[in-house]
């Protein structure tokens, strides 16, 4: 149960980031720091919620975190008019 919460506390941790890399040229650093700022947090609830950094975990944070990106970047960043 623990690892389907620090899951969702990931997912939810990068949807403004996700939004924020949307608004960026690609490859600038701003879009690249906007990927890797929510990382030192993610290495914290690890931690803190004894989970810790068993392989079994790696394919489930790893997919919060991408997830939360992508609905960041999907849902919230404003659409073309064309």
């Amino acid at each position: 149960m623990t690892i389907v919460l620090v899951a969702l506390c990931v997912f939810i941790l990068n949807i403004p980031f996700g939004y924020l890399r949307s608004k960026h040229k690609k490859f600038s650093l701003m879009w690249w720091l906007y990927i890797h700022i929510p990382v030192p947090f993610v290495i914290l609830l690890r931690i803190y919620s004894d989970i810790g950094f068993a392989f079994y975990t790696y394919p489930i944070l790893v997919g919060a975190f991408f997830a939360g990106q992508l609905t960041g970047r999907l849902c919230f960043a404003p659409r073309s008019k064309n």
